[in-house]
């Protein structure tokens, strides 16, 4: 694997964590894809549209969200796999460790 992709892996695995802990801090457990790549461009991973839905597609195929759309705009929820990683109870493969991302 190279360097390009490795470094690839690991945002995308940091974008995913991310993305689980301000799905786990909303009160009902719910982003959109909009609100998902603004939170996301504060953490300095400024992607377009596609590569965010790729992620939480990830996401969805690891049971950590469950995906709804709203026209073009997807809606992310957390399960309770998505919240057992966040509160370091189970792994995820493919999302970063909270305690390794401090």
């Amino acid at each position: 694997m190279s360097f390009k992709n490795s470094l690839s892996d690991a945002i995308a695995a940091e974008a995913r964590l991310i993305i689980l802990r301000e799905l786990a801090g909303q009160t009902d457990g719910r982003l959109s894809s909009l609100s998902i790549r603004s939170i996301l461009d504060v953490h300095a991973i400024r992607r377009d549209g596609d590569w965010i839905a790729t992620q939480l597609r990830k996401l969805e195929s690891l049971g950590a969200v469950e995906l709804g759309e709203v026209g073009s705009t997807l809606i992310a929820k957390i399960t309770r796999p998505g919240r057992d990683h966040v509160e370091e109870r189970a792994v995820l493969s493919g999302v970063a460790r909270p305690s390794e991302a401090e």
